[in-house]
């Protein structure tokens, strides 16, 4: 995040805004709910970031090998799932940046949802809070639309800007870039600038002041925290990637945990920590590092990014039907248990993207091996031993089902393989 102070804005705002605004409209069909963005991917991308910045002199700042490095994983992660990514070049300061944009296909092309941050780091070190977190989370959300294979009625489009430390140079460049025509096919625009800050608030772009339509992404990112979590309105002002957009007329909002500011004493009594002191005494210092997080306050802003694109890109309920089982169900070491669901109901076969979700927990899931088995007994294998590392599977899986009946009793068979460690399923389920 660049620097400027933040600026939070009188609750009474928000009370005017919401006595003032017009009758609700007839209510749409029923979102379907975002899923569980699992902190521990989070976490992993974040990790990566950590290690490209120490192998690439300790930073990943605009034209240093390390802002490249961590552009390239990000765009790995994204094409192995199926997205359109593009590389934009622009030179700032004689070196040469690098913008990143994502399309998931499909979704109506003239009314696109776009997501973004920005990927690089002051020079004086790693920048992951500032802004690893706000990367790794939006990278997560995109790879959670790719697991679930969703469908919106909009089209997604997510970015990670470069050059932000120096000016907003890489959100700038994009926006200045975009043909009119195609900049008028982006209805919304949420961003995302440090989301795990240590000392932690939890801040909401204020609408006030922004283009006409800004109030309904921050009702909707407000609406994310209910029963969580208080939030604060926030005015970001020109600091951070939202500003170009915002000048060019398009809806905006977004998330924050705070930076440089200082946590009030009646914010600490709110959402805990310490008052008195910087959200994030790292600011744009060597020690915003790994280390430098708060991990509830990057769950939950994680969460609320999904929470933003299944409620503002038209998911709508699925045509097919949710089938669950959230019974716990223990897996002992090196055993093999099987959790049963019984589908009824669904015409004729199984679709060509069944969805599997699962939550394990787990002491190390670089043992399991997870298979999905059909009423008939055929086996669809959908995660071997070895294939990863850490603890805990909370993830979804697409499977290519359509030679199978859907009726009946599907089982996920969880085998442990390797010796020390156990485990439980806590539920599972199959989206036809």
């Amino acid at each position: 995040m660049s620097l400027k102070r933040t600026i939070p804005v009188a609750s009474a705002l928000l009370l005017a805004a919401t006595l003032l605004s017009p009758p609700a409209a007839p209510a749409a069909p029923a979102a379907l709910a975002a899923p569980d963005i699992p902190l521990a991917n989070v976490q992993a991308h974040l990790n990566s970031l950590q290690t490209i910045a120490t192998n690439n002199g300790g930073n990943r700042a605009h034209g240093r090998p390390g802002y490249r490095a961590s552009l390239d994983y990000i765009k790995a992660k994204l094409d192995a799932v199926g997205y359109t990514t593009s590389v934009q070049q622009f030179t700032h300061g004689g070196a040469t940046g690098y913008n990143l944009t994502a399309d998931w296909p499909g979704g109506d092309a003239n009314n696109t949802l776009m997501l973004g941050g920005h990927l690089d780091s002051v020079g004086a070190g790693p920048g992951i809070n500032d802004n690893g977190t706000g990367s790794a989370g939006i990278l997560e959300v995109a790879l959670t639309v790719a697991r679930e294979n969703l469908k919106p009625e909009r089209h997604l489009r997510f970015g990670w800007w470069g050059a932000e430390e120096l000016g907003l140079v890489g959100s700038n460049y994009y926006v200045a870039q975009l043909p009119s025509a195609e900049r008028s096919r982006i209805k919304a625009y949420l961003n995302f600038d440090m989301i795990g800050s240590p000392n932690p608030g939890y801040f909401v772009y204020s609408a006030s002041g922004q283009p006409t339509g800004s109030a309904q992404l921050q009702q909707t990112l407000q609406a994310a925290f209910n029963g969580v979590v208080a939030t604060e309105l926030t005015s970001v002002g020109g600091r951070s990637d939202h500003a170009a957009f915002a000048r060019a007329g398009i809806p905006v909002g977004g998330l924050f945990t705070g930076a440089e500011s200082v946590k009030t004493a009646a914010q600490a009594a709110k959402w805990g920590g310490s008052s008195g002191v910087a959200f994030d005494r790292c600011y744009h210092r060597a020690c915003d590092n790994i280390g430098n997080l708060n991990t509830t306050a990057l769950d939950r802003m994680s969460d609320a990014i999904a929470h933003a694109v299944w409620a503002l890109a038209g998911v709508g309920t699925p045509g097919g039907q949710k089938f669950e089982n959230t019974d716990d169900l223990p897996v002992p070491d090196q055993a093999a248990v099987e959790s049963t669901i019984t589908v009824s109901g669904v015409a004729g076969n199984a679709p060509s993207a069944l969805v599997v979700g699962v939550d394990i927990t787990h002491t190390y899931r670089g043992d399991l091996v997870v298979d999905l088995v059909a009423p008939d007994g055929t086996a669809f294998r959908l995660k071997d031993s070895g294939s990863d590392s850490g603890d805990n599977l909370v993830t979804t899986y697409t499977v290519d089902a359509s030679g199978e009946a859907a009726n009946g009793a599907w089982k996920l068979r969880v085998r442990d393989a390797g010796p020390q460690d156990v485990g439980t399923i806590n539920g599972w389920y199959l989206q036809f």
